[in-house]
């Protein structure tokens, strides 16, 4: 049974403070109940960009990354371009002194485009095409990572001098997420097993090949990982491995990337990641194995995405339709999976705020829903909104800075929504809304 079945109405009629943990720092209510983002209503980016419309804070964004550097300041920290793979947010990372890590010839295509240093890109992928690994040697990006035992020959019959590189290691340890979003357990597609000793054969052969070097071992084991003890964990097995390679080969390993997956608040109440304590107990673990093991201390790299981007977003839809049924309110909006196919992929939970509009209605169970043909387009389910809710009122969903502009679709042949940086006051267009003729450009066969 659903909430919306045991509690069609919760009753509360006050407006709904903002959850610090949820909206961009410093976000406050403005003026007939407006969000201010940044300086900015998010009623005045409505009217002037439409919705729906994705809204990115620019200082709260560079603050995530000044976090992480200044928590673990001898740590390498890459912004995991996936989670929002946009020109200026790649600058900024560049500007704030971070790495980024890219999955493909078009992620690099951004960093290039931008003249992110190539030393400090790390290529990842568990299938990299010819192409992907051709762009990638003619930017001479500093580290391509290892994800297949095919993908040694591959790259080694395409380089001509001796090319960086790190081992996707798969550590078998299981970071209590979503199924679909846990990459460090075993028999699934990203790395290459430590149990099985794929990953120990990979690393033979790498050494055997004259044409790469190897500097160091990855491992990411999943997203939305809320609790430190995975890490210190993988951290564990990760130098236990680093302690066998120095004893079969003779070769140290000087560098170790964790990669992210730190979990962010989607909903009230909901812990932020413990980031300080993580820095914490990896040094212990990193310091006790390597000394146990005798072998240095490797260099450290994180890859935060999520955590960096998440919270500097916001999404505004227009209400369409309102439907009642016999057991749940349907608030029906103008965007939908094609911008958001969280939901739908995983079962991600939002929040959901009227804005710009004051409401004394009591709050009823509404299920917010999108424009498209499926039943499984779902924006947020269960969410108390004003039983007065109409079409025409804006809505706004916070924490949508990461995974939104980059898993977009035109589903539907619906265009990809803007997204509009802010930050003192001031608008600026990172990326335009899709339009018809963008939809119809790649179409030839008329």
């Amino acid at each position: 049974m659903t909430l919306s079945e045991l509690l069609p109405s919760v009753g509360l009629s006050a407006e709904p403070k903002l959850d610090g943990q949820l909206w961009p720092d410093e976000t406050s209510i403005g003026e007939g109940a407006d969000v201010i983002v940044g300086g900015v209503g998010l009623s005045r980016i409505a009217a002037t960009f439409g919705t729906p419309c994705q809204v990115l804070d620019e200082t709260h964004l560079r603050r995530q990354a000044r976090m992480f550097r200044r928590v673990l300041p001898e740590t390498e920290v890459a912004f995991a371009s996936k989670a929002l793979p946009c020109r200026s947010v790649v600058r900024w990372m560049a500007e704030e002194g971070l790495s980024v890590d890219v999955s493909s010839a078009g992620e690099l295509a951004i960093a290039r485009s931008v003249g992110f240093p190539a030393e400090r890109i790390l290529f990842h992928g568990n299938v990299k095409t010819a192409e992907d690994l051709k762009a990638a040697l003619a930017y001479r990006v500093g580290r391509i990572v290892i994800d297949s035992l095919d993908e040694i020959d591959h790259l080694a019959a395409l380089v001509t001098a001796g090319q960086a590189v790190m081992i996707r290691v798969t550590p078998g340890v299981d970071p209590h997420t979503h199924q679909a979003i846990a990459t460090g357990v075993e028999d699934q597609k990203f790395g290459l097993s430590l149990a099985s000793g794929a990953a120990m054969e990979a690393i033979g052969r790498v050494l055997a090949q004259p044409s790469l070097r190897l500097v160091g071992l990855h491992c990411h084991i999943g997203s939305q990982i809320r609790g430190v003890a995975p890490y210190e964990e993988a951290a564990r097995r990760m130098v236990r491995l680093i302690v066998d390679v120095h004893a079969r080969y003779g070769v140290t390993i000087g560098t170790l990337d964790l990669g992210g997956g730190f979990a962010v608040p989607y909903l009230a109440g909901e812990d932020s990641f413990d980031v300080d304590g993580l820095a914490m107990r990896l040094r212990g673990a990193l310091n006790f194995e390597c000394a146990t093991g005798r072998v240095p201390v490797p260099r450290l790299i994180i890859e935060p995405g999520r955590a960096i981007a998440a919270t500097a977003g916001v999404t505004l839809y227009r209400v369409a339709a309102v439907k009642r049924g016999t057991r749940r309110t349907f608030v029906a909006v103008d965007g939908g999976m094609s911008d958001n196919p969280r939901p739908a992929l995983y079962g991600a939970r939002y929040t959901v705020r009227l804005i710009a509009r004051h409401s004394n209605a009591p709050r009823r169970v509404c299920t917010v829903v999108g424009r498209h043909c499926e039943a499984g387009d779902v924006i947020a389910d269960d969410v108390p909104l004003p039983a007065d809710i109409h079409a025409g009122d804006l809505i706004a969903v916070p924490v949508t800075g990461a995974y939104h502009y980059a898993m977009a679709s035109n589903y539907n042949m619906v265009g990809r929504p803007p997204v509009v940086g802010v930050r003192d006051g001031r608008t600026t267009l990172l990326v335009r809304r899709e339009t018809e003729d963008d939809l119809l450009r790649r179409d030839l066969a008329a």
